[in-house]
Order: structure tokens, then C-alpha cells, then sequence
């Protein structure tokens, strides 16, 4: 199987770089960056697509795993919503200069969601590494 995953690994990789060799030699044309974007859409799609069907597959080869899962899942969900209805709560000007005004109620709200969920994952992150140092210094 890690073969198998290499191979692919390998073939991505090479269709990367042809495209963008190809955008480079175009010149950025117009055709280039089209064709990009859709094998950058492709990549993330892919990745999601991997990301989910590892993890499924993780958790059916140990359901002791399922608990965690399920955790972290509501924990996430929990923070984005959180974070949304922080966000619609009030209303923020963020000045939309193509326009010459503000954007609208919407727009902010995800954009605030967004940088809020970023935060709590940031700090997370640090506090995790932190207590995972202080952890294992007492072991």
C-alpha cells in the first residue's frame, strides 16, 4: 500500500510541476492560470476526499478511536458556532474600497467567523505544545 501511495504521490507531483512549467512558459496566459486552478481545486478536493476516508477508515480498524472522533468533531463544531453567532451579534465596518463603501452584514460575519476560528486554533495549538512539553518533562 505505501507503494502504491508513493507512486501517486509521485504522479501528482509531476502534474504539478508541468503545469506549472507551463504556466511560467506561457507567460501566465490566461488558459494557464485556468488550467491551475482547476488542478489546485482538484488537489483540495482530493485531499478532503483522503483526509475523510483515512480518518473513517481509522476509525472502523479501531472504534476505540470513534469516541475521540466524535469529540473533536463537536468541539470544532462548537467553536465555529460559536464564533458565528459572536460575529453576528454585532456589526463591523469593513470598508470596501472598489465600491466606495462598506461591505455588507454578511460578508463580515464570515470573515469574522473565520479570523475568530483561527485564533481558537492558534491558541490551541500553543497551549497544547506547551502543556505536552510541561508533560512530558514530568514523566
Amino acid at each position: 500500500m505505501k507503494k502504491v501511495m508513493n507512486i501517486l504521490l509521485g504522479v501528482l507531483m509531476v502534474i504539478t510541476i508541468v503545469l506549472l512549467v507551463y504556466a511560467i512558459a506561457t507567460g501566465g496566459s490566461e488558459t494557464a492560470i485556468s488550467v491551475n486552478l482547476m488542478w489546485g481545486y482538484f488537489l483540495f478536493v482530493f485531499a478532503i476526499a483522503a483526509a475523510l476516508f483515512c480518518a473513517i477508515f481509522g476509525m472502523i480498524q479501531n472504534p476505540a478511536g470513534i469516541k475521540g472522533a466524535i469529540l473533536s468533531l463537536a468541539l470544532v463544531i462548537v467553536v465555529v458556532g460559536v464564533s458565528y453567532f459572536y460575529s453576528a451579534s454585532h456589526t463591523i465596518n469593513i470598508v470596501d474600497l472598489q465600491n466606495n463603501g462598506f461591505f455588507g452584514h454578511p460578508e463580515t460575519v464570515i470573515t469574522e467567523t473565520s479570523i475568530i476560528v483561527t485564533y481558537v486554533a492558534f491558541a490551541a495549538a500553543f497551549i497544547t505544545a506547551v502543556v505536552t512539553e510541561i508533560w512530558g518533562a514530568f514523566k
